[in-house]
């Protein structure tokens, strides 16, 4: 949520809570009608005062229209997608963005020259996936290939498992593990 969101749902809860409040002195009549018009009308009528009600009152509407219906979708509401849900006559699934990650690890293990893979998986609004993977790898690999081979397979994987499309594959090696680190790599 946004901060002007925020500050609009506090002013608006308390300008509800002192309405409340009044409504109930009023109802027990612990309070006198009378004298509340009296101070309500001195402050509508007045100059200065008047415009300043009708200056705030423009505010609040205006805050309100963009609140109900242009509510906010930002970048951090889209990162925190968990999963993608799929409908169908049968039912719902959720695949989780953890399931995902462990497809794309698993498909990178299975690559002799990968030593230590590391995924993260991002989902937007419209199911679009973006899978980004760090590597280390063997000395012995070729970069260029095994990116491009790495790349293809994710993507038919995932296709395949779940039936979602993936727009990107970024890949970054992170390291070339020397053979003493691809032993404990493959140790571990």
């Amino acid at each position: 949520m946004k901060i002007l969101e925020k500050i609009t749902l506090i002013i608006y809860s308390y300008v509800m809570l002192i309405l409340a409040i009044l409504a109930c002195l009023l109802v027990f009549r612990w309070l006198d009608p009378e004298l509340v018009g009296t101070i309500i009308n001195n402050i509508l009528v007045g100059d200065v005062s008047g415009k300043i009600v009708l200056g705030v009152s423009v505010v609040f509407i205006l805050l309100s229209i963009k609140c109900i219906f242009f509510g906010s979708t930002s970048k951090e509401q889209i990162k925190e997608r968990q999963g993608v849900l799929l409908e169908n006559e049968s039912g719902k699934l959720m695949i989780s963005k953890e399931t995902i990650e462990n497809l794309v690890n698993s498909v990178a293990k299975g690559f002799e020259s990968t030593e230590e893979v590391t995924t993260r998986v991002e989902l937007d609004k419209d199911n679009n996936v973006r899978v980004y993977a760090n590597l280390v790898v063997s000395a012995e690999a070729v970069i260029k290939d095994l990116s491009a081979k790495l790349q293809e397979s994710i993507k038919e994987k995932i296709k395949k498992a779940t039936d979602l499309e993936v727009n990107e594959v970024n890949i970054t090696v992170r390291k070339v593990a020397d053979k003493e680190q691809e032993t404990q790599y493959r140790n571990s």
